[in-house]
């Protein structure tokens, strides 16, 4: 496995890369933000270990980044930032796992290894375009349309419809969004599924005549293609 670490403390650094070489993967080593950046640009790699602060430019900004210029390598912010809201925070720059410090080796190897078999999945759920109605999601491009007409979309709310598109006609809980969509297994306490929700729907049914994006009140959300 190649692993891109992105890691400014020379300690944790060497930590880090010395376990998982000794696990049979490779390393390559950035120092700050925006030598981190160009690495994981020029890729390939499996995975990026990505500290939130960094010199020259901070973890969260590289991840918006990475993940506005089209990059899906999966990526696990390491960080000394453990509050709930610095989680969701780096789950909505782009981040796929999130891991606090101080840290045990084996669980940070354990999270690299599931991010890279759940970016490797196989049969249905690599299909390139989920279609629903006139609303086509390229999973390659990460682009969205409906009926031939652009939308944009930020990270988490790419995410959040992808979900939706992937249980089509079936209602989808909070709990289950909370769970699936940010990966946080604690309740937030936030509007944060509710906002997201909202700006996604005005986005994606605004000015058409069906509204593809249904509350069902009490419950949850489903997304009708009919």
């Amino acid at each position: 496995m190649r692993i891109l670490l992105v890691e400014d403390d020379e300690e944790t650094a060497q930590y880090v890369a010395r376990g998982a070489r000794q696990s049979g993967h490779s390393v390559e080593r950035a120092r700050d933000g925006l030598e981190g950046l160009a690495l994981a640009k020029d890729g390939p790699h499996d995975v990026i270990i990505l500290d939130r602060m960094l010199p020259e430019l901070d973890g969260l900004t590289v991840a918006k980044r990475l993940r506005e210029s089209g990059s899906q390598t999966p990526i696990l912010f390491l960080t000394t930032m453990g509050g709930i809201g610095d989680r969701v925070e780096g789950l909505e720059a782009g981040g796929d796992d999130y891991l606090v410090k101080p840290f045990a080796l084996a669980e940070l190897l354990a999270r690299v290894n599931s991010l890279t078999r759940r970016s490797q999945r196989t049969g249905a759920e690599l299909q390139a375009v989920l279609q629903v109605n006139d609303l086509e999601i390229d999973l390659i491009a990460r682009t969205v349309s409906r009926a031939g007409q652009r939308i944009d979309l930020q990270p988490q709310e790419f995410k959040l419809l992808e979900y939706l598109a992937r249980h089509e006609g079936r209602v989808v809980t909070r709990t289950m969004l909370i769970e699936n969509v940010w990966e946080l297994h604690i309740d937030p306490r936030t509007n944060i599924v509710e906002s997201h929700m909202s700006r996604l729907r005005a986005k994606v049914d605004k000015g058409f005549s069906s509204q593809l994006i249904q509350t069902i009140r009490g419950t949850g959300y489903i997304l009708r293609g009919n």
